[in-house]
């Protein structure tokens, strides 16, 4: 925001807005909408998180098919079709597991791009090679899906959710923008 003062100093107030201060789930929903796409969650650690961003916005119906919180493995498996070795194998927190968790819900909901994510928000339950904050985050669209593991760090739940959220949103706008 700027304050400027005219010539009677009175002062103006001009907003001025670049695209980088758009709300994540705004620019995405512009490139949803001007794509004529459908998108979907699939959320784990998140809890339904994007699928509130992005349904907090009026209209969302137009681009948002649904979600699923997935915060138990039976729910990643016996609903999204993730294979129940790779969550052995893997663990749920993991690159195997939610790229499966994305391409299925693009199956399970019929959207044309998903986002999926899976970490550990906090305070407890880190591992050594698993510590809090670590979040592994896909975004699928069409035949293409991108993960990438993030370590947020031991911040707040909330600050881990909010983070892990917006960054799901990023990757899937990079991956519908390409």
């Amino acid at each position: 925001m700027k304050l400027l003062f005219s010539h009677n100093e009175t002062p103006s107030i001009i907003i001025t807005m670049e695209v980088d201060d758009l709300p994540i789930e705004l620019e995405v929903a512009d490139a949803l909408k001007s794509g004529h796409l459908m998108m979907g969650t699939a959320e784990s650690c998140t809890g339904g998180k994007i699928a509130s961003m992005i349904t907090s916005m009026a209209g969302s119906s137009e681009y948002f098919t649904g979600g699923v919180v997935a915060y138990c493995n039976e729910v990643k498996h016996h609903v999204l079709g993730v294979s129940e070795a790779d969550l052995n194998t893997f663990g749920a927190v993991s690159q195997p597991v939610v790229e499966q968790m994305a391409r299925g819900t693009m199956r399970v909901l019929g959207c044309d791009c998903a986002v999926a994510t899976s970490g550990i928000a906090g305070p407890g339950g880190g591992t050594p090679s698993k510590p809090v904050g670590t979040v592994w985050i896909a975004a699928a669209y069409k035949e293409r899906i991108l993960s990438e593991c993030y370590h947020f760090g031991e911040n707040p739940r909330m600050e881990n959710i909010r983070l892990s959220a917006e960054a799901a949103l990023r990757m899937l706008l990079g991956l519908i923008r390409e």
